[in-house]
Formats: C-alpha cells, structure tokens, sequence
C-alpha cells in the first residue's frame, strides 16, 4: 500500500470493530477475507469464535485447486464458516470465474451450504452471468456492487449487465464499497445515489444487504458516515425493507 493508502497501514483488529459496531448502532457483522490464504481464513474464525461481534466469516480456500474437497474438511466443525470468496478482480485472466479447474471447485461446494461472494470489477460482469447461470442452487452474494466506475460517473454497461444479473433469483447484493469507488476527497451522497438506484432497480430491496468494506471504506469514509448515507438514501423504504437490508437478509442468506 502507498502513501495514498496511510489510514490503512496498521492492524485492524476486534476491539476495533467493537468500537465502530458500537457508534453506528449495528450489532453484528460477517468478515470478510482480504488475503488468499489459509492462515486469514483460520484467524478469521479464531476472531469469530472470540468476539460475539463476528456473527460468520466469509474465508478464502483453494478453490480451483485440485485437492480443495480434502482441504475443505478441516472446517466440517467450524459453523461459523458461512462461505468462501476468491479475488476473481486481481486475476489477470479476465475469464477466470468461468475456468474449469474453478468452476470444479465451486461444483464440488454443491450441497455444503456455504455461499461464495464474487468479488469482481463492473467489465466482468459478463463473465460472472455466464458462471451463475451454470449453478442455479447456489448462493451467490455479489461484493460492492461490481465496483462501478464511479469517480468517472459511468453507469452503463454497469447498470444494464447488473440488471440482467439481477435476473438470477439466487444472487443477493451487499450494499458496500461505493465510496471507494467515488472520488475519495470529494464523493457525496448524491454522487451515490444514480448507482444505489441501479442496485434496488436490478435486485429490489427484498436482495440487498448493507456492507461496510470495513476497513478499506476508510480511504475515503469513516464507519460511521458510510452508514449515515446508506439509512438517510433507504429512508423512505418501508420498515420492513429496512429492516431486511440492515440486516434480515444477511442473517437469512448467511445462516447467521
């Protein structure tokens, strides 16, 4: 990480998390993996296990390798593994999502009960249509919103491939990883909302889950802020929507 990263540059750790959950009034959460490892994925659930916080973990496992139905046993007691995601948006191959050695991996996940997260930018949405369509019972939870270009006020082709996802039944949608996206120093909530309107237009709001992308969200906005804009834009939704996207949802897709 540069110099443009530096609020990013120390450990984040539980009591952290605590702190911020406290001030935004939010009673649990689910980590996410950042490293592609096994060692995270294991401190992951140790942090869970120890912090009532951390209601599940979405780790990473080797996916597309070939002794990934043997490595998966270690977590066969470990419950508070709730899913697994790859960094399909760091792969060079653009095409990776739809690779065999991966998509064994993910046939092999059918029947476990754990969702994958898709983590991937807005020009691989295409790609990951095709993948979801081959797997129609599995959970999918899409990351940030496919990470729109935002800073340049770009919409389509993102808002139409997030359209025709959105026609997937299994696929929900975390709310998150928008100010990122945004120009950091000089994003604002209007800046937002073409694209927070795109998410409920493609995935109503009975799929949409709020996210943080605690601790990244950081580079351009602090815990408590991300979540002042996602409660002042869902506002006028009804009580039981809200209700759903702060956290119904996740606990029903999550099996928290």
């Amino acid at each position: 990480m540069d110099d443009s990263m530096k609020a990013l540059q120390r450990d984040f750790l539980p009591q952290d998390l605590v702190r911020e959950l406290a001030a935004a009034g939010i009673d649990g959460t689910v980590a996410v993996q950042a490293r592609q490892s096994m060692e995270e994925t294991r401190w992951l659930l140790k942090q869970a296990d120890e912090c009532s916080a951390i209601r599940g973990v979405v780790g990473w496992a080797p996916i597309a390798g070939e002794d990934f139905p043997e490595v998966m046993e270690e977590f066969e007691d470990r419950p508070r593994l709730k899913g697994l995601r790859h960094v399909i948006q760091a792969e060079k191959d653009e095409n990776y999502i739809l690779r065999a050695d991966f998509n064994a991996g993910i046939e092999a996940m059918q029947g476990s009960g754990l969702v994958y997260d898709i983590l991937i930018y807005e020009r691989q949405l295409p790609q990951t249509i095709d993948f979801v369509d081959e797997y129609p019972n599995q959970v999918f939870v899409l990351d940030h919103i496919a990470k729109p270009l935002i800073s340049g006020g770009i919409l389509e082709p993102w808002a139409d491939d997030l359209r025709e996802l959105g026609l997937r039944r299994n696929v929900w949608c975390k709310v998150s990883g928008l100010v990122t996206e945004a120009h950091w120093s000089t994003w604002s909530p209007e800046t937002l909302r073409p694209y927070l309107d795109a998410v409920v237009d493609a995935f109503g709001a009975e799929r949409l889950m709020a996210g943080s992308d605690w601790p990244v969200c950081l580079l351009a906005s602090q815990y408590t802020q991300w979540f002042e804009v996602l409660r002042e834009y869902f506002a006028g939704f009804s009580e039981s929507e809200r209700d759903a996207i702060f956290g119904g949802t996740a606990i029903e897709v999550y099996d928290l």
